[in-house]
């Protein structure tokens, strides 16, 4: 028999924060920095717990540079050759790795490739298992596989939106679980295949499931403005990634566009038709694209939007108390609202 859940699962724009008493006086007093031992690599980390996505156009190492300027993660793309690695790792001197992290898929191909780069680079500290579907078995085993050859490395795995998955990747050595499916804004899996979970409500369910085994949440996709990443960990999340947010920057692949006297650059999900042409040849015939590309308005350099997300955090936590982003979880209150935002003058 078909089960339907009765209760109401929420995404970042169906609520917002209530605000509480506060004693700062600054948002120059708020901490963002956050300090994890992470469960099987023990590895200790500690900078500000976002990541810009593995997407080929924001995981960069233009971005990785800049970004850990920051204290903040790059997830590096796939796409990089062994070579390119290596040129990387010769032509960069003090390099903080751990504002680094690899991709990898689920393929042979994949691990050999993550073998070579961490040979060449073997400061490396972070791995990232990524695939659209993580709850195959075939998954699970690759997470077994890696965590095997890799003991001492940190693993991120998924994608997943439920606790039951979260928890068998974190039993099967996975350190922080990816959290999300169809949420990003080029993404178009729900409209695909009529799968997924309101991020929100992902959130909050995973994040009970993966603190409960001392692991962490990685809450990737459907942050659409600076507000979105405290809601996001407001709700529980240890680390927010985001593609579209730090999309059309200097730092991202691509040339810039000029039409009618304004610019733009390319930028497309990573399951659409323009990136399965690009690295697989094309779509296989068993197959949709579940991705989309559009032009984004040119920003211009990173750091313009890192401090714009930086400063809207702060002021989250100056509203609700919270003198460190570790506090964030345990100060927020969310509000079921019907609308979060006027917009009569616009929606920026």
């Amino acid at each position: 028999m078909v089960k339907i859940e009765e209760d109401i699962k929420l995404d970042f724009n169906d609520v917002l924060i209530k605000p509480k008493r506060s004693t700062l006086k600054s948002r120059n007093e708020v901490d963002l920095n956050r300090k994890y031992i992470m469960k099987h690599s023990e590895k200790k980390w500690e900078g500000v717990p976002i990541i810009i996505s593995n997407m080929d156009s924001t995981g960069t190492f233009e971005m990785f540079l800049k970004a850990s300027e920051y204290n903040i993660i790059t997830c590096i793309h796939k796409h990089y050759s062994v070579e390119d690695w290596a040129n990387f790792k010769q032509n960069n001197e003090n390099i903080n790795w751990k504002y680094l992290c690899i991709s990898a898929g689920s393929s042979e191909e994949d691990l050999n490739k993550i073998i070579s780069i961490i040979d060449i680079c073997p400061e490396i500290e972070m791995i990232c298992l990524d695939i659209a579907n993580g709850y195959s078995e075939h998954f699970t085993n690759i997470v077994k596989q890696y965590r095997e050859i890799f003991p001492w490395i940190t693993l991120m795995a998924g994608n997943v939106v439920t606790a039951e998955m979260t928890e068998q990747l974190i039993l099967a050595g996975a350190d922080i679980i990816k959290i999300g499916i169809g949420s990003g804004s080029v993404c178009t899996t729900r409209k695909k295949t009529g799968v997924g979970c309101p991020q929100l409500s992902c959130i909050l369910e995973c994040a009970d499931a993966a603190h409960g085994l001392g692991a962490l949440v990685l809450s990737d996709g459907g942050l659409t403005i600076p507000g979105d990443f405290s809601k996001a960990f407001g709700a529980g999340a240890d680390f927010c990634m985001s593609g579209g947010m730090f999309a059309g920057h200097d730092e991202t692949n691509g040339d810039i566009i000029e039409e009618n006297g304004k610019k733009y650059k390319l930028f497309y999900g990573m399951s659409s038709k323009t990136a399965q042409e690009k690295y697989n040849g094309g779509l296989k015939n068993y197959r949709s694209s579940e991705g989309k590309t559009v032009k984004i308005p040119y920003k211009g350099p990173l750091e313009d939007t890192i401090k714009d997300i930086l400063g809207g955090i702060r002021s989250t936590c100056t509203y609700v108390g919270a003198k460190k982003l570790k506090e964030l979880t345990k100060r927020c209150t969310f509000i079921r609202c019907n609308r979060q935002l006027n917009t009569i003058y616009g929606n920026e």
